[in-house]
This record gives structure tokens, C-alpha cells and sequence, in this order.
């Protein structure tokens, strides 16, 4: 644990452009080849999204169906990666890529977070994306909202830096047992992550503090929309994720 969090100093020395330095109402949308250089030229570290497409090539995008970033009513797991590439994002000239293809346009230049996409079936985007990064030389870290994911990482990948999403799932959704042992992070006790990454309007909550001292996590903040936002966060988090505005250089 002690090594990995040495590890992760190059992610707090920078600030990291949530799904790339996007806008989208440009040419250059959230997790597209574009968005992902021009993160890459402004020196901002890069946090993405991505999952499996229908035959099984491990695609960067956020959700799992194209209804607001394409305008189209289709699942990605049910199309392969050449039809998603018939979809292009936001009206522009971009579509969405492989994470092979985005790898080779950091290349190590910055450090990286990968979001693994995974509702029930974890095992296989897990296993796909690892062995993708297996052959990556730049720094990276992975990330999940699923303790499945990141406990798949403890048990397969234990020098890979692995880090839990969370967030106070009690505000919109229904109250249930679930909710809050996600809320609370309890599964945390298993997976054992080196960093938590929470959203940061909730960053009062005492989960968040008693996992840090309990497991010696880091903290990542998400997702910072202004620069208010980024410093206030700065005197609670370790790690700040943004977008959405051009944040005053560390």
C-alpha cells in the first residue's frame, strides 16, 4: 500500500481533465481522440470511461447507451466497434474510440485514470482492459464505481493503483440496504482501494474520513465545475477531477 500511494503523487501534482479537456459544443466532446490531446498539450492529467463494446473490443465512453451523446436509441454492448464508429458525438467528426487508440495519443505523457463501465458482468471488462494497460508505459490508474471491479483488481492486478467511486446514492435513489453500505463504502473492507474518489458536495460525510485513516486512502475529488468549487475541494482532497472550465495552474 505505502508504494502505491508513492505512486500516486503524479496524480495530485496535476489536475486531471474529467473525460479529456472537452467541450461539447465544440469540435472536441467528452471522451474523443481530440478532447484527450488537447488534455494532453494543457499538461492536465486525463480520467475516462470505458467498457465493452458487442464484440468485445474495450471502448472509451461514459454511458451505456447513445441516446445523448449520439441522439440514437442503441446499447453499446449491443454493437460492435465499427457500427458505433457509423455514430458520431455531438454532431462533430468524432466517434467513439478504442482504448488503444487513445493510449497511443497519451502516451505516458500524463498521468491516467481509467473508469471501468460495470454493472453485473465485471469480470470480462476487467480482464480485457488489464490486459490492454499490461502493455501501457505511462502511468495509470483504475477506478470504479463497482466493488466488484476494484476488488477483481486487488485479487488480479494487487500493483495496479485501484480506487473507489462513491457517492451519497441516498440523495436521488431509494433508501435501501445496498444504497448505503455504496454509500458508506463497507465493501471497502474487501477491496482494500489506495484511493477514494467521491463526489465532492458530499464531502462532509464521515465515511470518507474514517476510510482514509482506516486504510490510509488517498482522496480524489469529483467533478469540479469552477474554480470555487476546485478550491474549496483543494483543502479536503488529495486529487481534484474537473471539466467544464480552464482551472489556474498548480
Amino acid at each position: 500500500m505505502k508504494r502505491r500511494q508513492v505512486s500516486l503523487d503524479c496524480f495530485k501534482s496535476c489536475y486531471i481533465a474529467h473525460r479529456g479537456f472537452f467541450d461539447n459544443g465544440m469540435d472536441a466532446p467528452e471522451n474523443t481522440v481530440l478532447a484527450f490531446k488537447k488534455a494532453v498539450d494543457a499538461g492536465y492529467g486525463i480520467e475516462l470511461d470505458v467498457q465493452l463494446s458487442q464484440d468485445k473490443r474495450v471502448v472509451v465512453t461514459h454511458d451505456y447507451d447513445l441516446k445523448r451523446i449520439c441522439g440514437v436509441n442503441e446499447l453499446v454492448k449491443n454493437l460492435s466497434y465499427q457500427e458505433l464508429c457509423e455514430y458520431k458525438i455531438f454532431d462533430t467528426a468524432e466517434s467513439i474510440p478504442l482504448l488503444t487508440d487513445v493510449l497511443q495519443v497519451i502516451d505516458g505523457k500524463v498521468p491516467l485514470i481509467v473508469e471501468i463501465k460495470a454493472e453485473r458482468e465485471y469480470e470480462e471488462v476487467c480482464r480485457l482492459t488489464a490486459e490492454i494497460l499490461s502493455s501501457y508505459s505511462g502511468v495509470y490508474c483504475v477506478e470504479s464505481f463497482s466493488p466488484y471491479v476494484v476488488n477483481w483488481y486487488r485479487r488480479n492486478k494487487p500493483d495496479v493503483i485501484r480506487g473507489q467511486l462513491a457517492d451519497d446514492f441516498f440523495k436521488n435513489k431509494k433508501p435501501t440496504l445496498l444504497n448505503w453500505a455504496l454509500t458508506n463504502m463497507i465493501f471497502n473492507v474487501i477491496s482494500k482501494p489506495d484511493f477514494i474518489a467521491y463526489n465532492h458536495h458530499s464531502s462532509g460525510k464521515k465515511c470518507i474520513r474514517f476510510w482514509e485513516k482506516a486504510l490510509g486512502c488517498s482522496l480524489a475529488a469529483w467533478t469540479i465545475n469552477s474554480q470555487a468549487e476546485l478550491d474549496r475541494a483543494a483543502e479536503i482532497f488529495d486529487v481534484i477531477i474537473f471539466d467544464g472550465f480552464t482551472p489556474k495552474q498548480l
